[in-house]
């Protein structure tokens, strides 16, 4: 076998440079965060599979990588989904470890696997995805085998400053690491009047109606209000009195705590998938955690936003305790 150019360097024969700090992080990030198994990595990295191991090693050593293990909690996690479920009318909830708000990625990505694992998906079916820095997050993990599958957005977003309002790039995302055949939306989520109309006609635009329609399944964020978010849609003017009210949105569709959509100026020229399509969608999959978000996914799941949850056990438990006040 070949050498490595640049092998790994052995621990206790001094600290690396910069060059190998990078190294080192890079593989650390494909393989715990993205998912990439240790042979990928290799390959990427141009490096034999025994220098990974080394590599993956050397990064907890070093500090790029911490691992934490969650002692059991004293309420079973499996009388808290139950609790959930039953509580808010959901098919399934599942429940990552822990507080996984701060690594919103690899912290809910196993779990929104598993859901998604549930979802029967074939070649050719649709699964849509929205936008938001929850599901671009997850977007970046390796969510399954969607090979033959559509995926496409559930909003416009076109020209948003961030990535994870870039529907398209949420899109994208997902198919580089998970598979899949993407559709793309080239419009921004809240388009003059004369470009929505103009879209109507748009052949592009006109096969995202019709994947909105005919999706088997959805992965979708919960927003957190609107006056509390550090990043929101550029287009949503979060000042004004109703939005005010809104304790959340799902698809760029703000509701209050019953559930019902608010309305704001420019509203009705959203580009999203109108709330009775959405609801219509067989499996709707919600990804969400911290404790801001609890009164968003309690008014989202009792209005049949989403029928299937994924979170943690700290927002779990935030949820829970809301519902018995």
């Amino acid at each position: 076998m070949d050498r490595d150019p640049t092998p790994a360097r052995p621990a206790g024969e001094g600290e690396p440079g910069l060059e190998e700090l990078d190294r080192l992080y890079r593989a650390a990030q494909m393989y715990y965060e993205q998912g990439a198994t240790q042979a990928q990595v290799a390959e990427q990295l141009k490096v034999s599979r025994p220098s990974i191991s080394r590599m993956l090693g050397e990064a907890r050593r070093l500090g790029i990588v911490e691992i934490r293990v969650h002692r059991p909690s004293a309420v079973g996690s499996d009388d808290l989904r139950r609790s959930l479920r039953e509580s808010l009318g959901l098919h399934e909830v599942h429940l990552a470890p822990g507080d996984q708000s701060g690594r919103l990625g690899p912290g809910l990505g196993p779990m929104t696997r598993h859901a998604l694992a549930e979802a029967p998906l074939s070649a050719g079916d649709v699964l849509l995805i929205s936008s938001g820095e929850t599901t671009y997050a997850l977007a970046q993990q390796s969510l399954g085998d969607f090979s033959g599958v559509v995926v496409a957005p559930t909003v416009g977003g076109q020209a948003e400053p961030d990535a994870w309002h870039q529907t398209n790039e949420v899109v994208r995302a997902f198919t580089v690491t998970s598979g899949g055949y993407p559709h793309y939306l080239f419009a921004p989520s809240m388009p003059s009047a004369a470009l929505l109309d103009a879209l109507q006609d748009d052949p592009g635009y006109r096969q995202i109606v019709d994947d909105w329609r005919s999706a088997k399944a959805a992965l979708v964020g919960v927003g957190a209000p609107a006056s509390t978010r550090a990043s929101i849609s550029r287009s949503v003017p979060r000042e004004h009195p109703s939005l005010a009210r809104s304790v959340g949105d799902v698809c760029l569709a703000f509701y209050d705590e019953a559930g019902v959509e608010v309305t704001f100026p420019g509203s009705e020229r959203m580009v999203r998938i109108p709330a009775d399509t959405l609801k219509a969608v067989p499996t709707r999959i919600a990804a969400a955690a911290g404790m801001q978000k609890v009164p968003s996914i309690i008014a989202a799941a009792r209005a049949d936003w989403f029928n299937i949850l994924v979170t943690d056990e700290a927002t779990a438990r935030g949820i829970d305790q809301a519902l018995r006040r």
